[in-house]
């Protein structure tokens, strides 16, 4: 399933590593969007397998930020 970034903001870091098993609700990624840190939870259970954005990257509300299968 491919995660989208609901806000547009800026990726801060990454809570989960590619091949971690995740359960619903599991933090992936930590984004900044209008000075608030914004948490990116998992909607599914499964294993991370891509990051489509790097710590740094600023990106827009809507784009793919990652992959759970």
């Amino acid at each position: 399933m491919e995660i989208k970034s609901r806000v547009p903001g800026k990726i801060v870091r990454f809570e989960k590593q590619i091949g971690d098993s995740v359960e619903v609700k599991d933090v992936l990624i930590v984004m900044e969007a209008m000075k608030m840190k914004q948490l990116v939870p998992s909607p599914v259970a499964g294993v991370v397998k891509e990051y489509k954005v790097q710590p740094g990257d600023r990106v827009s509300a809507g784009q793919v930020i990652a992959v759970v299968e």
